[in-house]
């Protein structure tokens, strides 16, 4: 099988210093919809990995979280798209948990549910967080421009971290994948 997980907020979607917190707050990253469809007529099977601690801090509640999510299943119904799992960690920041990335938790887990080693897992995100839990998990990451990815990669050069791909969006980083 071959697995690909992508963060949520800023790769698929907008992202919002203030949150995403309603299906209409949901907008998706030009091209990033198409891109889901294209890793699906690839092969790949895809997997959301999001940090949720909205839910924790009380800016929105699961049914809210659940139609963000069904008005992305939509949408990417109607390019003939389909994310196969989504996967959230509804804790805040000072919460003791293992999901929250950068631990990789959540990474973890879906390593197992689709018995699937995490090395051979792409985790594609906008932030350093993402890269760190891609990391702390074994897989392989890759960082997007779009969301929080511009002041990632000045925190990767300033580290000397060359060794993380980075793309100007999820569009462009599928096109490399795909090749």
């Amino acid at each position: 099988m071959k697995l690909i997980v992508l963060d949520r907020d800023g790769v698929i979607n907008h992202d919002s210093d203030a949150y995403i917190k309603s299906k209409e707050e949901w907008q998706p990253i030009d091209g990033s919809l198409e891109a889901i469809s294209r890793l699906n007529h690839g092969g790949y099977t895809v997997v959301v990995a999001s940090n949720q601690s909205g839910l924790a801090r009380g800016y929105f509640d699961i049914e809210a979280l659940s139609a963000m999510h069904k008005k992305m299943d939509d949408m990417l119904t109607k390019v003939g798209g389909r994310v196969d799992a989504i996967f959230y960690c509804p804790h805040g920041p000072d919460d003791a948990c293992d999901c929250r990335k950068p631990k990789p938790g959540m990474l973890l887990e879906i390593g197992q549910r689709f018995n699937v080693p995490l090395k051979e897992v792409i985790f594609i995100g906008d932030s350093i967080t993402d890269i760190k839990a891609a990391s702390n998990a074994n897989s392989q990451a890759m960082l997007v421009r779009t969301g929080k990815g511009v002041k990632a990669e000045k925190i990767l050069q300033a580290e000397c971290k060359a060794s993380v791909p980075v793309f100007d969006d999820l569009a462009a980083a599928v096109t490399a994948i795909l090749q």
